[in-house]
Formats: C-alpha cells, sequence, structure tokens
C-alpha cells in the first residue's frame, strides 16, 4: 500500500516529441482532489477509503473535493447500501462530484426496458436487484424481466434514481480530465460521445496520444495503478480484490490511498 506519506512522479515520455506535447500535472494553488476508483458494491472498501480520506485531509487547509468515478453497484453485495452512502454524503467540509458508470447506465437502461440490456444481470445486475430485495428466491430468465423491473421500480428508492440521474459523464480540473472508461483518442473533449465515456477499452488503453488533459480513468481492471503520461488508470478490481484505490492530486504530487 503506498499511503498518504507516498508519492508518484509522472512517467516521463520518451521522445522530444512527446516531452514538448504531453500535458504536465498541475492543479490551482491551495486545491486537493481524492479521486475514488469503481467501489462494486463493496461498502465495507467505501468506508474504510472514507476513512482514509478524512485523516489523510486533516490539517489541510485549503479546498478539497472528492471525485468519484462511477460503478458504485453490480458484483458486490451491497449496492444499494453503497449509494445511501454516497447520497448521504458524510464526507463534511469536502466538495463532491459523481461520475456514472457504465453499470450504473445499465440499471437506469433495464428500468426503462429490461429486455434491451438483459445481459447486464450477467455482468453484475443480478446481485444489485438483490441488494433491493428484488428477485430473491426465483429463477432469474428472459421470461421474468418485466417482472423484476416492475420489483425494483417500487423497491429502489427515488432518491437514488435521482442521484443516478445526476451523475455527470465527465469532470475536468486543472489538467486533469475525470472520467469513467477513458475518451476516445484524438477526438476534442467535448466532441466524446456518452459510449465511449462509459465503455470504451482497448482503443483507449493502448493509445500513447497525448490528450488534451490527463485522463484519470477507471473501468478497466489492473493490478496496480497504472501511471502513464497521457492517463492514470485507478480501478484495481475492489470487489474481487479488496483493494480500493484514491488517487490524490495536489500541485504537480501524485499519490495514492489504498485500502488492504
Amino acid at each position: 500500500m503506498l499511503g498518504s506519506s507516498g508519492s508518484r512522479q509522472p512517467a516521463t515520455a520518451s521522445s522530444e516529441t512527446d516531452k514538448e506535447t504531453r500535458v504536465s500535472p498541475s492543479l490551482p494553488p491551495g486545491r486537493r482532489l481524492y479521486c475514488v476508483g469503481d467501489i462494486h458494491g463493496r461498502l465495507d472498501l467505501l468506508e474504510e477509503i472514507h476513512a482514509m480520506i478524512r485523516e489523510d485531509a486533516a490539517g489541510f487547509s485549503g479546498s478539497k473535493a472528492v471525485v468519484y468515478l462511477g460503478d458504485y453497484i453490480d458484483r458486490g453485495s451491497q449496492s444499494s447500501q453503497v449509494l445511501d452512502l454516497l447520497i448521504a454524503n458524510e464526507l463534511t467540509g469536502f466538495e463532491t462530484v459523481y461520475l456514472v458508470g457504465n453499470h450504473e447506465q445499465s440499471m437506469l437502461d433495464f428500468l426503462e426496458d429490461p429486455r434491451s440490456v438483459a445481459a447486464w444481470l450477467t455482468y453484475g445486475g443480478q446481485v444489485t436487484l438483490l441488494s433491493y430485495g428484488v428477485g430473491l428466491g426465483r429463477l432469474v430468465s428472459q421470461q421474468n424481466l418485466e417482472v423484476l423491473r416492475d420489483e425494483l421500480e417500487v423497491k429502489v428508492p427515488q432518491s437514488h434514481l435521482d442521484f443516478l440521474r445526476s451523475c455527470r459523464l465527465m469532470y475536468t480540473e486543472g489538467s486533469y480530465c475525470f472520467v469513467h472508461a477513458g475518451i476516445r483518442p484524438g477526438v476534442p473533449l467535448d466532441q466524446q460521445v456518452s459510449h465511449d465515456l462509459l465503455w470504451i477499452r482497448e482503443e483507449f488503453t493502448r493509445s500513447e496520444a497525448c490528450h488534451e488533459h490527463i485522463v484519470v480513468h477507471g473501468h478497466t481492471i489492473t493490478d496496480e495503478v497504472e501511471w502513464l503520461p497521457n492517463r492514470i488508470g485507478i480501478d484495481t478490481g475492489a470487489y474481487e480484490t479488496g483493494l480500493l484505490t484514491a488517487l490524490v492530486l495536489e500541485g504537480k504530487q501524485q499519490r495514492l490511498l489504498q485500502t488492504r
């Protein structure tokens, strides 16, 4: 674990062209951001990372914010409870920015048209239904998708729906751009499409192109945080590994808080 005392200098590009065009890390003076990776129904880890953020920020006199990268639900067993905690906004004194992940969007789409996103149940949705008390003791199949949707509409609190629908696709500050999955290389930020911001993988993660900002993202699980000149990937597979990552940004500094 690299805690609050450890720091990471951004990787340097190898060619002179890259050195001329890559974006340098920066935030305004007196500003600190904590960026939390994919939570996926792990209430225990969210509570732990919140405690670490509080401790790390104690005594910091500037303004501070927490940016959550989405994928709050699915896979872990406490999706509903995770949303309760995020909505409660227990980190007093912090600004909060909530991004939408592909899993939240899939849940919202399921409520609109369950047959169009039936696959959601196979990549975590069924566990989320159970966290709301939906589908207990029943075989989930194509034949009862509408029944499950109707149950979910009754069981899910309106506050959860309002929260999910209010989440952003993108947030920028300083030299950083925060998105769930990534961006389409070569496309200006104001022309990115939602499907890429929520779902893109290899076309983004394999690209060495310099972007307008350093892109901080989750979505693609890696054993360790990926530190690259054009992006920082912080999805460390919390629901399975127990390793939830928060990236701490201040000025030119980049460091980590991690559970486990």
